[in-house]
């Protein structure tokens, strides 16, 4: 597994000893399931019209990465609205 810049730096300092490991609290648990669970709710539902030639790609393209066409469509409305999509 290849590892971007970010992970190997974690991986050296844990292999020197320089971080530590711990188990989360009860509290933290609960913490991060609810952050987890607040993330992936979808509580907005929206109609759009598409050209059907788009439609098509969008769910060829769905299919190439083994999800849902609907969600693909989600996570690139999202990832527009944070600024993570540029322009060619």
């Amino acid at each position: 597994m290849k590892l971007n810049n970010e992970e190997q730096v974690i991986i050296d300092e844990l292999e020197k000893g320089n971080i530590e490991l711990k188990d989360p609290t009860p509290e933290e648990i609960k913490k991060y399931k609810n952050i987890a669970k607040n993330t992936l709710k979808k509580d907005k539902r929206i109609t759009i019209r598409l050209y059907e030639h788009d439609l098509k790609g969008i769910q060829k393209k769905a299919i190439e990465m083994g999800i849902p066409y609907q969600t693909l469509i989600s996570g690139m409305i999202h990832r527009y609205v944070e600024g993570d999509l540029i322009e060619k």
